[in-house]
């Protein structure tokens, strides 16, 4: 058995009308010098399986582009390998997939986000749908860190203190979640011990390479783990079950 729509046949694929599907979005963007460029579709493909595994879902092949990157939450376009899509790109990606699930008679689906950028687009991408098909169709939009448990986040943080959100890229949480879905992957001796940058109350183009530390990093990524990547994952997938229940009931 796979839960990988990819290397299903389409007849096994249309039996599981009635199943969840469950669509990965990530990106290509640097992650600092110690993790690879796929981070975010790593993590996305990776919470849709954990995830598939317990709803009797079915994931689907992973968006690994995404958009754009700001210059204090990834980095922007100053770094090679981040490759970024235009808004209106993201929107109608998911947009003509979303529509093409609903055609094939599928009504239970949902968007597992792993890069923040992408969320705005993707829930315009939602509403188009929703509005267009006459609601044919449930889609929920989630991410892993919003349905985190605040407790776990006191247990993941227990060396260093967190330093939000908005500048946990290529830091604690990302690296230890890496550290647990492909540690094959990861490069810790190339990890920089950096301060934590301060955010910006504003956005400003040109941006200029001084924005960003130069290794990519906006925050610490010291006392990663995997232990800690799984205590993650096992305090998130709990909470996306939930959802599924509460929505696809």
């Amino acid at each position: 058995m796979t839960y990988y729509m990819s290397e299903m046949r389409w007849p096994e694929f249309a039996s599981h009308k009635d199943d969840i599907i469950i669509l990965p979005v990530g990106s290509t963007e640097q992650h600092a010098q110690h993790l690879p460029l796929c981070t975010d579709a790593v993590i996305a493909e990776k919470f849709a399986y954990y995830l598939a595994r317990q709803v009797h879902g079915v994931v689907m092949p992973t968006f690994t582009y995404g958009y754009k990157s700001k210059p204090l939450s990834g980095g922007g376009p100053l770094f090679p390998g981040t490759i970024d899509l235009n808004g209106e790109t993201v929107i109608r990606l998911a947009h003509d997939v979303l529509m093409e699930l609903i055609r094939d008679g599928f009504h239970k689906i949902v968007i597992m986000n792993a890069h923040f950028e992408n969320e705005a687009f993707l829930v315009e991408a939602m509403d188009l749908v929703n509005r267009e098909t006459n609601g044919a169709a449930t889609i929920v939009e989630t991410n892993w860190w919003d349905p985190m448990p605040e407790d776990v986040i006191g247990k993941v943080f227990d060396e260093v203190p967190f330093p939000g959100w908005a500048l946990e890229h290529a830091a604690v949480t990302e690296t230890s979640l890496m550290l647990y879905f492909a540690p094959e992957l990861c490069h810790m001796e190339d990890m920089a011990d950096i301060k934590n940058v301060e955010p910006l109350p504003y956005f400003r183009y040109p941006l200029y390479k001084t924005d960003v530390p130069a290794c990519g990093g906006l925050a610490s990524a010291k006392s990663s783990t995997a232990a800690r990547g799984k205590l993650i994952v096992d305090s998130v997938i709990p909470e996306l079950v939930k959802i599924c229940n509460s929505e696809f009931a």
